[in-house]
């Protein structure tokens, strides 16, 4: 039986940061993992092999990996897989690596692709800054999406939010010269601190302008949760940054 939360290369630390020698680093998240199904341990067991992703800590090699070269796309915190789904489904052309620390997402989302036999879509089950810092090489990502990410309204827990100017950085670093990331929150303060980065990081612009955002693009399908939060009153913001 493969353990999503134990196994040797799909684990993260259960604690929002990590003690590394001479160093700490706050995370992004901590790991609320809800239930874990029967259905969920299933598609760990029968489909990571298929479409899981083992972190290593080495650069990969994702041509050899897709067994083609083409332009692919990394999307941060992905949730129950709902989007990279769709977007795999709905763009062939491109390779569709998804990175999630929540197993019961990660397990749906496994066997969705299964469902759909999709040919161009892996799974991480780590940190991503991990991920697209020791994985994944400058310059090789035609895009990056990052979705709802926890937007931690606490004041106090303001430190934990993910986009941030080191964040930032980090993600000029692995686009391609031209590259794009698309960031989406129903969070006003979230959507303030967003621009308030991005729009200040060399090699990003604004494809609006400064403080600028766009309709849903037809690429991005709109979720439950969404549509939830829309009844309540909640402003969904969709930002796009084209890589200068």
């Amino acid at each position: 039986m493969t353990d999503p939360f134990s196994s040797e290369g799909a684990k993260v630390p259960a604690k929002p940061f990590t003690v590394e020698p001479g160093r700490r680093r706050i995370r992004s998240f901590v790991l609320r993992q809800g239930r874990f199904t029967p259905a969920q341990q299933k598609a760990f067991d029968e489909q990571w092999p298929r479409f899981g992703l083992d972190y290593a800590g080495t650069p990969r090699d994702f041509d050899a990996l897709f067994g083609r070269h083409a332009p692919r796309i990394v999307e941060i915190g992905f949730g129950n897989g709902e989007a990279l789904r769709y977007s795999a489904a709905l763009d062939p052309a491109r390779d569709h690596i998804g990175i999630e620390v929540h197993a019961p997402g990660v397990g749906r989302l496994l066997n969705a692709l299964a469902s759909d036999d999709a040919k161009n879509a892996r799974l991480y089950h780590h940190d991503a800054v991990e991920v697209l810092e020791n994985e994944i090489a400058d310059a090789s990502l035609d895009e990056i999406r990052i979705y709802f990410p926890d937007p931690w309204h606490k004041k106090r827990h303001g430190k934990r939010r993910l986009v941030n100017t080191e964040f930032a950085a980090l993600l000029v670093r692995k686009l391609a010269p031209t590259g794009r990331l698309h960031l989406a929150t129903d969070w006003p303060d979230y959507a303030e601190q967003m621009w308030d980065v991005l729009d200040a990081t060399p090699g990003l612009v604004n494809r609006e302008g400064p403080r600028g955002q766009v309709p849903r693009p037809a690429w991005r399908p709109q979720t439950h949760f969404e549509t939830r939060g829309q009844r309540l009153g909640h402003p969904v913001f969709d930002l796009i940054y084209d890589r200068a």
